[in-house]
């Protein structure tokens, strides 16, 4: 295929103007399923800025537009990060059906009205959908991933998002979706990716267990899969949403879960990340308050976010800043 100059300019500015971008996945409730509030928010934003050894991780990832056990409202991580001046890109969950997609764009839309450019601006995109094509393959329904939705539906959903910010601020934000690297080297998906600006890639070398998945092995593994994701994404630019070593849990593979493994992953993976200006949202920075998730990927353990200390070291190399 011919990619037009349109294309490719589009795909440039894209890539240029989001070439910064650090930041962490957030989840819209704790482990025990109570929502996070606009203090939690604030508080996980805050110390993500504050991490020893790095900065600027300043943007966030939200799946949802919508404030956990509400039909509607707009989740209070809009005002933390308003608060806190971090950029967000925004997420719409896909996996529940029309009924509740509608939800999730009435709650875009009513955060547009209520918090206008203050909220518009920090806006770096928005994803429509997270790992809803994998969740119907026969290997997310193997590990009871849960809802899932097909290609047709995602771009059903794009071009309902389209439409909700025409004439908005939002307008011409970039509209991606974010899947794990083997959906989009899928053919069968090849129109979810016409219908986006960018793709979001998650990508765990630690799961990929039929594989020699060692940490040693983890850089080849995962640039592996960004080059083959590059190579399928038709010229548009590739984020990556996900991606992280545990520092707890079962062996996968040869894969083992430690806070060392993790410090190696950082520096061989992210730390090249950062260098390369490619926009990079980790998994992730706490998963064990109010419960122990196994694997656990959170950079800080159980207790006050602030105080804790990340589990590993989190600077790169010079070669690599």
């Amino acid at each position: 295929m011919r990619l037009s100059s349109t294309i490719l300019a589009t795909a440039a500015l894209l890539s240029s103007a989001n070439a910064a971008l650090k930041g962490f996945n957030y989840g819209a409730q704790f482990a025990n399923n109570q929502p996070k509030r606009l203090v939690d928010f604030e508080y996980e934003f805050n110390a993500a800025k504050q991490l020893p050894g790095t900065n600027g991780w300043t943007s966030a990832r939200l799946y949802t537009m919508i404030q956990h056990g509400t039909q509607n409202s707009i989740i209070e991580a809009i005002q933390a990060a308003i608060n806190t001046k971090t950029t967000l890109l925004l997420g719409m969950w896909c996996s529940a059906g029309q009924t509740n997609f509608n939800n999730e764009i009435a709650a875009l839309k009513a955060a547009i009205a209520k918090y206008g450019t203050a909220f518009t601006d920090l806006v770096v995109g928005i994803s429509v959908g997270s790992e809803d094509l994998y969740r119907v393959t026969p290997t997310g329904i193997e590990n009871k991933s849960g809802p899932g939705a097909q290609p047709q539906e995602l771009v059903k959903y794009i071009k309902q998002t389209r439409d909700a910010i025409r004439g908005t601020p939002l307008q011409g934000k970039p509209i991606g979706h974010v899947d794990t690297w083997t959906v989009y080297v899928n053919g069968s998906n090849s129109a979810v990716i016409d219908a986006l600006d960018f793709i979001g890639m998650d990508a765990y070398p630690y799961f990929e267990s039929t594989l020699s998945n060692n940490v040693g092995s983890g850089s080849q593994l995962f640039f592996d899969a960004y080059h083959k994701t590059q190579a399928a994404a038709k010229g548009k630019p590739v984020w990556v949403t996900e991606t992280g070593w545990p520092v707890s849990g079962k062996q996968s593979g040869q894969a083992v879960a430690s806070p060392q493994n993790a410090r190696i992953y950082w520096e061989d993976v992210v730390c090249q990340l950062v260098k390369d200006g490619v926009p990079l949202y980790y998994y992730l920075l706490q998963d064990v308050q109010w419960g122990t998730p196994s694997p656990s990927f959170g950079i800080k353990p159980g207790g006050d976010l602030m105080s804790v200390k990340p589990l590993y070291d989190l600077s790169c190399p010079a070669k690599k800043q």
